[in-house]
């Protein structure tokens, strides 16, 4: 039985009934719509920690999906969960073909971002000052792409680039 129809909670029916109301009013193609089940049910089991049935509906969606936009998303929810098991170079090619596919995507350059940095923090406390360095920089490029792109967004990043000094843009609100 497919996970939309498993939901058991007042939200993911409602969810699943109005996708699946738009889904068949959509005037798409049916492997389309397919692509689109299997992205929902991933999102679906993604939310509720099933790493393993999120991924594999999310590769059964890559299998269908031929809108570059929507690939972008499966690619980057993919990303996601490697991010999440703590896979990180996985996560990053993950994230760089989402990218690929939809440069426009903040998210995506945020993440990398994070991995970047996180692994710079790793090489720093190991000892290696001049790796953690390029690291860092590595992640300020990806921060101030994603800030040009979503001015509003990751303020956290926008503080971290200015105190380190790898930022002197102004972003106004």
């Amino acid at each position: 039985m497919p996970r939309s129809q498993r939901n058991d909670n007042f939200i993911d029916k409602s969810f699943t009934v109005m996708a699946d109301i738009i889904l068949k009013i959509l005037p798409t193609n049916q492997k389309a719509k397919e692509a689109f089940a299997y992205y929902r049910d991933g999102m679906s089991a993604q939310a509720d920690g099933e790493y393993k049935e999120a991924l594999d509906n999310y590769y059964e969606a890559l299998k269908l999906e031929e809108d570059p936009n929507d690939r972008s998303y499966i690619l980057y929810n993919v990303g996601l969960i490697h991010t999440s098991n703590g896979e990180h170079e996985r996560a990053l090619e993950y994230y760089n073909q989402a990218l690929e596919l939809n440069p426009r995507m903040p998210q995506a350059l945020n993440n990398i971002a994070v991995i970047y940095h996180y692994q710079g923090e790793q090489a720093k406390e190991a000892g290696s000052d001049e790796e953690a360095e390029a690291l860092y920089d590595k992640a300020a490029d990806y921060w101030k792409e994603a800030i040009r792109l979503a001015p509003n967004n990751y303020i956290e990043a926008q503080n971290w680039l200015k105190t380190t000094g790898r930022s002197t843009m102004d972003v106004y609100f």
